[in-house]
């Protein structure tokens, strides 16, 4: 069965990136890319994908620097949904479709698209945890770096309850895969009511 998952890396402290959207605390460390929860056997099983638009935007940022809008090559080619209310530049015939609304109806155009794969929440955090108010977050994979860096996007900002269904240690990084546990009804337990 398809499932949805939030999969991402953390600081020990907790954070996704620096408050300035920086990810060199991940960008060096050490991983095996075949071993335990990596990212080649998790991508396999994806279908489609959705992320915020800074997520989307550091892509850009880093990965067509320097590069004129012509030559912008997305790394994907499975749907993508980018989630904003912004303008954001546009990638030539890239699979993506920018969205606003709420993660029930972009949901279901994910899974219109991924078929019986799996679908990605890349980032961010809220984005991620809008799906889970939603209850419509399966899993969180998490990779957790050593290092701390005192402040920046947290990885989930509310509350949610987590079984911890499997460890490893993949390089540097300490893996872990979590159920969402759910309410009767479907919403993620430790929904912050409005």
């Amino acid at each position: 069965m398809a499932r949805t998952i939030y999969y991402t890396a953390m600081t020990l402290d907790g954070f996704l990136a620096t408050a300035d959207d920086s990810l060199d605390w991940l960008l060096t460390r050490d991983q095996d890319p075949r071993g335990p929860l990596n990212y080649d056997d998790f991508f396999a099983g994806v279908g489609a994908m959705v992320m915020g638009a800074t997520t989307y935007q550091w892509v850009i940022d880093h990965e067509f620097a320097g590069k004129d809008p012509s030559e912008w090559q997305w790394p994907y080619t499975i749907p993508c949904w980018v989630l904003t209310h912004r303008d954001l530049p546009a990638i030539p015939g890239a699979p993506i479709t920018v969205a606003q609304g709420n993660a029930a109806e972009v949901h279901a155009r994910l899974q219109d698209a991924s078929g019986d794969r799996n679908i990605w929440i890349v980032g961010g955090g809220d984005i991620a945890g809008q799906f889970a108010d939603a209850g419509l977050l399966d899993e969180i994979i998490v990779y957790l770096a050593p290092v701390t860096i005192g402040a920046g996007k947290p990885l989930m900002p509310r509350h949610l309850e987590l079984r911890l269904e499997e460890v490893a240690r993949n390089g540097e990084f300490a893996c872990a895969r979590y159920t969402v546990i759910r309410e009767p009804g479907g919403t993620a337990t430790g929904k912050q009511e409005a």
